[in-house]
C-alpha cells in the first residue's frame, strides 16, 4: 500500500509545488546563485573537460573492481582498527547499528549529514528503540526540527527561506527570540547544539569516499560538525552505500576538486577528513571506537548491468538537480523517496522498483543539462530511457526491479495497431479516415489516451488528413 501511495503522489505533489509562489520563489533565488557559483568555478573549459574525464575514470575503475575493491577495504580498515559490517538491507543496516548503539550503552547520538542513513530512515528506528538521535549539519538540524525530510542531497532546508526559519527556530528553540538575521540564526543553532555535541555517547556520520588502498575513510564538510560528531564521542559509526569506494588515495584529489566546485562552487570545502583508525595509545583525542557499516540495498543488483552501473558513478554534488528544469520547479519533497532530482530519479527505480517508483523516469524532459553538467559523466537521459523501456518491456530477466510492472496488454494491442496503420499507406488512408468519422467518440478514459487526458483536454481528431487539406488548398499535387 505504501509503493502505491508513494507511486501516485509525484504528479499531484508537483502540480501543488508550481502552485506554490513561494515555493518557486525559494528554490528559484538559490538555483541561479548556485548554477553562477559553479559555472565561474569551471569557467576554463579545457581544465573541466580534463578534470572530468579523469574523475569519470576514477569512478568507473573503481565500479569495474567493486568485489575486490571492497575486500581490500574490509581487510585494510579491520588491519587499522575498524570493525567493518555488510548490511545486505536498510533494515539490517539499522539493526546493525542499533546493536552497536546497545552494546555500548548509548542513549544520545550526534549526527553528520548523511543520505544514506535518510535512505534507511535510522532517525525514526533509534527513536522508536529509545535512542535520541541529533542532526548536528545546520541544513539537517532545521529540517530536523520542522519534522521534515531532505529536499536537496547537500542544502536540505534550501526550500525554506530565512523568515520560515525564523519562524521554526522561534518555536522550537526554548528563548529564541523571533530574528531574521542570518548570523543571529546560525548564532541560535550553534548554543543548542553545543551541548549535543559534547553530551553525546556516539557520533554517527556518512562516507564521501573509502580508499581500499588505506583503509581511509573521507568525509568532507563546512561547518565542523562532521569533525566533532566523528571525534568528540568516544564511539563513532560510518554508514555509506558500497559503490563509495575508491581503489587508491591518489585517487581522491580530482574528486575533491569536482564535487565542492560542482556541489556549491568552492574551490574545496572548509573541512576534509580522513579517517584511519580509533584513537590510538597516547594520542589526545578521536573516538575509542569506530565502525563501518556497508549498505548493499539493492546497490549490487544495479551493479550487475553493465550499462545502468553508471548509476553509482554519483559523488552526491547535487549539480544535475541545480540545472534540472523540472526539479529545480516542484522541489525535492515531489519525488517521496531520498534522492530527488535527476540522480533519484535514476537511482530510486531501481533501488525501490519501477511497480514502485516508475513514474520518476518520466518526470524528465530529457534536456540534457544534468548530463552536461555531471562532473563524473553519467549519462543521465540515456539511462532514464533505458529504465522507461523497462517498465513496459524488460530487457533482460531480474535487470531492474519491477521491471515490466508498466506493461499493459490493451496498450500493447494498440501500438501494434499503431504499427500497422505506419507501414502501409492504403491501411493508414483507411484509418485516418475512420478516425476522422469516429475519433471523437472516444472516451477520454480510452487506455491510449488517459495519460494526456489526465493534464489536458482530449484531442479533436479532423475530418481530413493534412495531406487532404493540403490538396485542396493546392499546395501539393495528388
Amino acid at each position: 500500500m505504501v509503493a502505491e501511495t508513494k507511486k501516485l503522489e509525484f504528479g499531484a505533489k508537483a502540480h501543488v509545488a508550481l502552485n506554490d509562489p513561494k515555493l518557486r520563489a525559494n528554490f528559484r533565488r538559490a538555483m541561479d546563485g548556485l548554477m553562477t557559483k559553479r559555472a565561474a568555478q569551471f569557467a576554463d573549459v579545457a581544465e573541466w573537460t580534463s578534470l572530468r574525464a579523469r574523475g569519470a575514470a576514477v569512478r568507473a575503475n573503481a565500479l569495474a573492481k567493486l568485489p575486490e575493491l571492497l575486500e581490500q577495504l574490509e581487510a585494510n580498515c579491520r588491519k587499522n582498527g575498524i570493525q567493518v559490517h555488510w548490511a545486505e538491507t536498510t533494515a539490517e543496516a539499522n539493526a546493525i547499528v542499533l546493536g552497536i548503539l546497545e552494546a555500548a550503552g548509548a542513549k544520545t547520538v550526534i549526527k553528520g549529514k548523511s543520505m544514506v542513513t535518510e535512505e534507511m530512515h535510522l532517525n525514526a528506528h533509534l527513536e522508536k528503540h529509545g535512542i535520541t538521535p541529533v542532526e548536528s549539519d545546520l541544513g539537517e538540524y532545521i529540517i530536523q526540527l520542522a519534522g521534515e525530510a531532505p529536499s536537496h542531497i547537500v542544502m536540505p532546508c534550501i526550500h525554506k527561506n530565512k523568515a520560515e526559519i525564523a519562524e521554526l527556530f522561534h518555536d522550537k528553540i526554548a528563548g529564541q527570540a523571533y530574528t531574521e538575521n542570518v548570523d543571529e540564526l546560525t548564532a541560535a543553532a550553534r548554543a543548542a547544539l553545543r551541548g549535543a555535541f559534547a553530551g553525546a555517547d556516539a557520533g554517527i556520520s556518512g562516507v564521501n569516499f573509502a580508499v581500499a588502498e588505506t583503509g581511509t575513510l573521507v568525509l568532507i564538510e563546512n561547518e565542523g560538525n562532521g569533525r566533532l560528531s566523528t571525534t568528540l564521542p568516544p564511539l563513532h559509526i560510518a554508514v555509506t552505500g558500497i559503490e563509495k569506494v575508491l581503489e587508491k588515495l591518489d585517487d581522491v584529489p580530482p574528486l575533491l576538486s569536482l564535487l565542492p566546485r560542482s556541489a556549491t562552487g568552492q574551490p574545496i570545502t572548509t573541512y576534509v577528513n580522513m579517517i584511519s583508525s580509533p584513537r590510538k595509545e597516547g594520542e589526545k583525542d578521536g573516538p575509542k571506537a569506530v565502525h563501518l557499516v556497508l549498505l548493499d540495498n539493492g546497490r549490487s543488483r544495479v551493479h550487475g548491468d553493465t550499462e545502468l552501473r553508471d548509476t553509482l558513478r554519483c559523488i552526491r554534488c547535487a549539480a544535475c538537480m541545480n540545472h534540472c528544469p523540472v526539479y529545480t520547479r516542484v522541489g525535492g519533497h515531489t519525488y517521496s523517496f531520498t534522492y530527488p532530482g535527476p540522480i533519484g530519479k535514476l537511482l530510486t527505480p531501481q533501488l525501490e522498483g519501477l511497480d514502485c517508483a516508475g513514474d520518476q523516469p518520466h518526470a524528465s524532459t530529457l534536456c540534457r543539462a544534468c548530463a552536461d553538467v555531471c562532473p563524473v559523466k553519467i549519462p543521465i537521459p540515456d539511462l532514464l530511457v533505458r529504465l522507461r523501456t523497462e517498465s513496459v518491456r524488460p530487457t533482460s530477466p531480474g535487470a531492474v526491479k519491477g521491471a515490466g510492472s508498466a506493461t499493459s496488454a490493451t496498450e500493447t494491442l494498440g501500438w501494434k495497431g499503431w504499427t500497422l496503420l505506419y507501414a502501409s499507406p492504403l491501411v493508414y488512408r483507411i484509418g485516418t479516415r475512420m478516425l476522422g468519422w469516429f475519433g471523437n467518440l472516444m472516451p477520454s478514459s480510452a487506455p491510449m489516451l488517459k495519460q494526456w487526458t489526465s493534464v489536458r483536454t482530449k484531442p479533436k481528431f479532423a475530418p481530413k488528413s493534412l495531406h487532404e487539406l493540403a490538396r485542396e488548398k493546392g499546395f501539393c499535387d495528388e
